[in-house]
């Protein structure tokens, strides 16, 4: 444990992402421990390996740290979330991917008079939200085929359980450029996503907007 935590500390010091002599050099951890303890940590999001054998924060962690300190993010996005939901008066989600779930980082609440139950560093499956599916469908084929083989569980009855479905759904986002969660992860909810891409077009997070069905009609949202 106490390894991994130096690890983890010598990864998110500044000038990342490291490479793998610096991370053992800092973390005083042996090579080869140091690569097994990375490749654990890359499995459970914790740590993202860069282009290059460079290793950076994942996700996850970001997600916790953002759960710690009250749901910051980078500056540089702020004033878009900020500004987005201003203009349409909805409520604004960003989180953030992480294996088979993303972790909500930043909620702005509507102006309408209702809540949903997303929170804070609360973690949603792929399949069932906005943002979810609109990082599945930038992602190669084979690794969502990886990422649903444990299944499609149902939140709702609106939920796409089947692949057959899911990948049709996943078809219409590439096509149209954003994801819409109909009822599928909360009931009485409509959701319009898209994703945030890295550098290399990889998408490591996504920003929605969060309506009720019943004050908001479809048209409406995704116009």
């Amino acid at each position: 444990m106490e390894k991994s935590l130096r690890i983890l500390e010598a990864v998110a010091a500044p000038g990342g992402p490291h490479r793998l002599t610096g991370i053992t050099k800092a973390a005083a951890v042996s090579k080869s421990s140091t690569y097994r303890i990375l490749a654990s940590l890359s499995a459970q999001g914790f740590v993202r390996q860069e282009a290059g054998g460079r290793y950076g924060v994942g996700p996850r962690l970001r997600g916790l740290s953002a759960q710690v300190i009250g749901g910051a993010e980078p500056a540089s996005i702020g004033h878009v979330l900020d500004e987005l939901q201003q203009t349409t008066g909805l409520t604004v989600h960003l989180a953030l991917h992480s294996g088979e779930t993303i972790t909500c980082i930043r909620k702005l609440e509507g102006d309408q008079p209702f809540r949903t139950a997303s929170r804070i560093g609360l973690r949603m499956p792929l399949h069932t939200t906005a943002i979810g599916k609109s990082i599945l469908a930038h992602l190669p084929a084979e690794e969502v085929r990886t990422l649903i083989t444990g299944g499609l569980p149902a939140r709702t009855p609106q939920t796409l359980t089947t692949p057959e479905a899911l990948e049709a759904d996943l078809e219409s986002v590439r096509a149209r450029g954003f994801a819409i969660d109909e009822e599928e992860n909360e009931p009485g909810v409509r959701c319009i996503g898209a994703a945030v891409l890295d550098h290399a077009g990889r998408p490591v997070a996504g920003v929605s907007l969060t309506t009720v069905t019943f004050l908001v009609p479809r048209d409406q949202l995704t116009s």
